[in-house]
């Protein structure tokens, strides 16, 4: 493999890296979200 092509390599896995981290972090605030929606209204009967 030519370093040319390696760096092409690398930086595709840095971009799907992030996308997988965005992905992730979009994912948690989500479930966080819907958590604190039920605990709300679990408050009010």
């Amino acid at each position: 493999m030519t370093p040319n092509e390696e760096s092409e390599v690398r930086r595709r896995q840095k971009s799907r890296s992030i996308v997988m981290a965005v992905l992730l972090g979009a994912f948690v605030i989500l479930m966080f979200a819907i958590t604190i929606s039920k605990i709300k209204a679990g408050m009010h009967p």
